[in-house]
């Protein structure tokens, strides 16, 4: 069984990924950040910074690598057993074209990232398990996005000019869900509603609404 989880940034993914791997007794597939060496410079780099080192286009690199790899490794585990991927390689193209819609990659960029997310998607195809089984998409308030980014800690993610930056992802998350992701059924939770990490009631709902999802897969 192959479950991705996906959504805005700060919403839970991580956590709410390792609940679930320790419920169905899975194993769990993490996004590449504590150990990836970009992502503090794609933060607080300044803007003349990021235009001369390019800084967004070696980000959605190393992220498209990582999650590629991370895929190929779930998918095989999944044949027989359960694996979660925190943020999968699905979604990897929203972020990049955000970034070419901010201008923040050029064209010659955004279409080389394309013609190798294109390439990885057909090595997708020849794997044993070739689409997830369930997306878990996590949806909540812009207000809810900031409060946890902040909670969790990431100096590099909490400086107030990087508001308008999340603003602009949180305002189109659900149209690429809505527009772009054909992949797999998907399961929407609220996390305004939800708290599946903190609130044992909450988590035992969800689990069992997860697990209805699943039954016939």
């Amino acid at each position: 069984m192959l479950i991705v989880i996906g959504g805005m940034i700060g919403l839970g993914k991580t956590s709410i990924g390792e609940i679930l791997a320790e419920e169905f007794k899975g194993k769990m597939y993490y996004e590449s950040v504590d150990d990836n060496p970009i992502l503090p410079l794609y933060y607080t780099a300044s803007e003349e910074e990021t235009k001369a080192k390019r800084y967004p286009f070696l980000l959605q690199l190393w992220f498209l690598n990582s999650r590629f790899k991370a895929l190929k490794d779930a998918a095989k585990n999944a044949t027989s057993n359960f694996s979660v991927v925190d943020r999968s390689i699905y979604e990897d193209w929203y972020f990049a074209k955000t970034n070419f819609d901010l201008g923040r990659m050029n064209q010659l960029e955004f279409d080389i990232y394309s013609e190798l997310l294109d390439n990885m998607m057909e090595e997708i195809e020849s794997l044993p398990k070739k689409s997830p089984d369930l997306m878990i998409y996590l949806k909540g308030s812009f207000e809810s996005v900031l409060d946890r980014i902040k909670s969790r800690g990431r100096a590099f993610e909490i400086d107030d000019d990087l508001k308008s930056y999340y603003k602009r992802l949180w305002d189109g998350y659900d149209n690429w869900l809505e527009e772009h992701y054909k992949f797999s059924d998907c399961f929407i939770i609220d996390t305004d509603k939800y708290n599946v990490v903190h609130n044992l009631d909450d988590r035992k709902i969800i689990i069992n609404q997860i697990k209805e999802k699943l039954k016939n897969k």
